[in-house]
């Protein structure tokens, strides 16, 4: 409880840079389980700049966009209706899913070094699957977070609940 209020503390002092870590953070530990429980690398065969790749991609664009369209998100559709975090969760998955992923996948390409010929051809094998992926878990916990949970919070929730759905993303997006 003490780390909780911790990190309540941060969030609310510097909101930004407390989202943007925890993102970046997370993105890290999604890694971590893809090599080790998914990819079953072990110790030894872990890619840490792989893992230092994903947290760089959680702080300098996950932390940022997602953070980000919260914010848009709430001034587009304000309100905290059943009603309003419907229509949240419509815009957030009919709109913002398909346009991260098609964002997300071909960045950590080519920050893996992958040619543009080569990014495009894994964007175009594995974006549908990816897509059709998110579908399965992302509405219910969108409406649940645009329901129940406040502003300055959503991000983490999804973060928390992302850490399983960045296990699948790393091990997506490394799969060459």
């Amino acid at each position: 409880m003490a780390l909780w209020r911790a990190y309540q503390r941060a969030l609310t002092v510097h909101p930004w840079k407390v989202q943007v870590l925890t993102a970046g953070s997370l993105m890290g530990l999604g890694d971590i389980i893809s090599q080790q429980l998914v990819e079953r690398r072990g110790l030894r065969e872990h890619q840490t700049g792989r893992t230092l790749t994903m947290v760089s991609v959680g702080c300098g664009f996950v932390g940022p966009v997602v953070g980000g369209w919260y914010r848009v998100l709430d001034r587009l559709v304000p309100g905290t209706t059943k009603v309003d975090a419907l229509k949240k969760m419509l815009l957030d998955q009919g709109g913002f899913a398909p346009c991260f992923l098609g964002c997300f996948l071909p960045l950590v390409g080519a920050l893996n070094g992958l040619s543009a010929q080569d990014n495009w051809a894994k964007l175009r094998r594995d974006y549908p699957d990816a897509l059709i992926t998110n579908y399965y878990l992302w509405p219910a916990v969108q409406l649940a977070n645009f329901y129940l949970v406040p502003l300055h919070y959503r991000l983490a929730v999804v973060q928390c609940v992302a850490v399983l759905w960045n296990s699948y993303l790393s091990w997506k997006a490394h799969r060459l």
